[in-house]
């Protein structure tokens, strides 16, 4: 099984539709292991990456209501999360994982993402928008990956472009710098699979 793990430097940057991206171009399945909060619907990234990729999407391990940090929205819920459900999936085929906020976002009050991450011992890639102060938050992300032995396959920058902060970070951080998903006028399956075609390399993530 091959998987790639999907975090990002904050929330609410892009890092879900990048993952949409992303798992459609492997042709991959997609797994999202604790979703905190959905819209109106009842739909949360899972959805979105459905609806986005069209590819199969697996059921998160744990699927809570409130919209916060995993831990908290865990304890407000009445759930106990357990590691033992946190497993990848054994599935024939590549596997795109992704986190919830950032990387050092508490799965429960002993567990970080990124230690998740390490147990894992998958590539991730780090999604960064490329607006102000994205300097600090991915240089201070790929420092928490890095000192727990996390495999950092490259980050993938999102929004309009911003040369010499993309420059920066993978110099400084000493990252593959995989490409830039712009934000789209009209986000389809077929606009978003057109974008990451232009503006990524497959190559870099098999």
């Amino acid at each position: 099984m091959s998987a790639i793990i999907v975090t990002g430097t904050d929330t609410e940057i892009g890092k879900t539709v990048f993952s949409a991206a992303l798992t459609g171009a492997l042709g991959a399945s997609y797994w999202k292991p604790v979703q905190a909060g959905t819209d109106e619907e009842g739909h949360g990234d899972a959805e979105t990456v459905a609806a986005l990729s069209g590819r199969p999407v697996l059921p998160s391990a744990y699927r809570l209501k409130t919209p916060c940090s995993p831990h908290r929205a865990a304890e407000i819920d009445g759930v106990e999360i357990a590691m033992d459900r946190l497993a990848l999936p054994p599935i024939d085929g590549p596997l795109v994982a992704e986190g919830a906020g950032g990387v050092l976002v508490p799965v429960t009050r002993q567990l970080l993402f990124a230690d998740l991450f390490a147990h894992w011992g998958r590539p991730v890639v780090l999604v960064a928008r490329t607006g102000l102060g994205t300097i600090n938050h991915s240089l201070l992300s790929i420092e928490a990956l890095r000192s727990r032995g996390v495999p950092i396959l490259g980050v993938a920058f999102v929004g309009e472009g911003v040369e010499d902060s993309e420059a920066t970070i993978a110099a400084i951080g000493g990252v593959k710098r995989l490409g830039r998903l712009p934000r789209l006028a009209e986000l389809t399956r077929e606009t978003l699979a057109e974008a990451f075609a232009a503006n990524f390399d497959i190559g870099d993530f098999r």
